[in-house]
């Protein structure tokens, strides 16, 4: 079996791979100055690069976990997340309230996909 490491940085890597499986480590938006709405859109987009780095798309999404500072502000999320999604591969999803490594962020996603 073998382990592709994408992007290794000091701490942890963009995503691995292992068999036919890609994990995304959690994601943080480039500009935290952004809404939760442009939070999210900079995240998925990043997503979108790292999951072609691995050889996958998002439409090979199995899971989602959306981490948020303040889930009153889900719908904003939302409005990304639905512009973004493939609909024909819909993902499972977990949105949860959580405190995040740094108050400039309001958003954090992670996922799984297959290869």
């Amino acid at each position: 079996m073998s382990i592709k490491r994408i992007e290794p940085g000091k701490r942890f890597s963009a995503a691995v791979v292992h068999d036919n499986t890609v994990y995304v480590a959690g994601t943080v938006a480039p500009d935290p100055s952004a809404d939760v709405k442009g939070q999210t859109e900079q995240i998925l987009k990043r997503i979108d690069q790292v999951l072609a780095a691995a050889g996958s798309s998002k439409s090979k999404v199995l899971s989602a976990n959306v981490y948020m500072t303040d889930i009153t502000k889900w719908e904003e999320m939302n409005v990304a997340w639905d512009a973004w999604v493939d609909r024909s591969n819909m993902p499972v999803r977990a949105t949860v309230e959580t405190k995040l490594a740094s108050p400039k962020y309001q958003v954090e996603i992670m996922m799984i996909a297959a290869l």
